[in-house]
């Protein structure tokens, strides 16, 4: 099989604190690999290697067979971030925004195919032409699902994404993320939200202390089931 995300004995140590201890993860094309674990467990470093937001301190990290850490550049052109809250420029409008990012990563689109990345995403057609600035955190996650598939990115690295979004933005964001992986976009989300890791993820991976303990199919495991494991491991 061929994965688009590994990590090697991926490694980061601090001065006084490991962060990620000898971390072994493969994630192919159109997975949705949820990472479930307390704070301090882990995930935001995964995520932050992966993007080459900071250094290993041994082991590597690999973006469509491109080590991140040797090629960061290049590993940016197969990516997508979308943290918990997407920054955007808040006096552009959504559009304007669109139209910003995607020429940053050297596409250029008519307006009527930036809207139509706009409205795939789920923007409501009123807030097109809005500022950013009034939008809701759902609608700018939209804009960053959009700025994504605009950029034919690969892969998404989610951090926390469906945090403070009521019940119906979630959901939304999830259906979001399955049409994507359905088109074979690899998906990495760190998340504390289990239902939602049951509902969108192929794979479930928990974390604790640094290391990824458990790994499992979500098609194995029921909601209920997979938070008892879940807090299995965070009473031990």
């Amino acid at each position: 099989m061929t994965y688009i995300l590994e990590a090697r004995e991926l490694r980061k140590e601090y001065p006084g604190k490991l962060a990620l201890r000898r971390l072994n993860l493969q994630i192919a094309p159109g997975e949705v690999f949820c990472l479930l674990g307390q704070n301090g467990a882990g995930k935001s470093t995964t995520i932050n290697l992966f993007l080459g937001f900071i250094a290993p301190t041994s082991g590597a990290a690999y973006v469509n067979g491109l080590e991140v850490a040797a090629d960061p550049l290049k590993v940016k052109a197969h990516l997508a971030y979308i943290p918990e809250n997407v920054m955007l420029y808040p006096h552009l409008t959504g559009l304007e925004n669109l139209a910003l990012f995607s020429s940053l990563a050297g596409f250029r689109y008519s307006e009527s195919e930036l809207q139509a990345y706009l409205d795939q995403a789920g923007l409501p057609a009123e807030a097109v032409r809005r500022r950013v600035g009034s939008y809701s955190k759902g609608m700018r996650q939209k804009v960053g699902i959009a700025i994504a598939v605009a950029k034919h990115a690969k892969v998404l690295l989610l951090d926390e994404p469906t945090s403070g979004l009521d019940p119906k933005a979630s959901n939304e964001f999830s259906q979001l993320l399955t049409r994507l992986s359905g088109q074979g976009t690899a998906v990495l989300m760190a998340t504390h939200d289990i239902f939602r890791a049951k509902q969108v993820g192929t794979r479930v991976g928990i974390m604790r202390e640094g290391e990824l303990v458990d790994v499992r199919s979500t098609a194995a495991l029921n909601a209920q089931e997979l938070e008892q494991l879940y807090l299995t491991y965070m009473h031990n």
